[in-house]
């Protein structure tokens, strides 16, 4: 099937499966990363698991900066393009504020702050706290907003969570026996 779509597929690939144990359970990952002094092998693993929170980030894209719209409002390819990097630097803006607010937090990584509650107050300092004329307080605000991160950090969440990728099961499309 792929073969099909890109012809210019090479006939073999070269790959490397690595494996870790993980609360007793043994995990494989394949990769094409196949130079083991500069790929190392736990590293990746260590890595994969923090998919997790790679998948959130797209989530916190989609929910929150785009709120659950599945369009996006340009018609041209080039407006469409701007539009998706103005939410990806909006996104990492207010990633980078996280960034300075889990600084003032001892012991507190940027992901253990609230995605939602951080957007939320920053899209709500650049709606209604300012005009053109007062745009000299960003500065002052963000550092506001960075005094009181202690707000904006999540309840405790469980240790080496995985999701191991899965395909959902199609529902019936006939009624089920009651």
């Amino acid at each position: 099937q792929a073969r099909k779509k890109w012809a210019e597929l090479p006939e073999e690939i070269e790959a490397r499966l690595l494996h870790k144990k993980i609360k007793g359970k043994e995990c494989f990952i394949l990769t094409s990363m196949l130079d083991t002094q500069r790929y190392v092998g736990d590293e990746i693993v260590d890595l994969y698991s923090q998919r997790w929170e790679i998948e959130l980030g797209y989530r916190e894209m989609k929910q929150q900066l785009l709120q659950n719209e599945f369009t996006l409002r340009s018609k041209k390819p080039e407006l469409i393009r701007q539009e998706l990097w103005g939410m990806l630097l909006c996104y990492n803006l207010i990633r980078y504020q996280m960034v300075r607010m889990s600084k003032v937090l001892p012991g507190i990584y940027p992901n253990e702050l609230s995605f939602t509650l951080c957007a939320h107050a920053i899209i709500n300092m650049f709606t209604f706290g300012f005009t053109l004329s007062h745009a000299h307080h960003i500065p002052k605000e963000l550092s506001n907003l960075t005094e009181q991160a202690e707000f904006y950090v999540l309840p405790f969440r469980r240790e080496e969570r995985s999701y191991p990728r899965q395909i959902k099961r199609k529902s019936s499309k006939y009624a089920y026996k009651k």
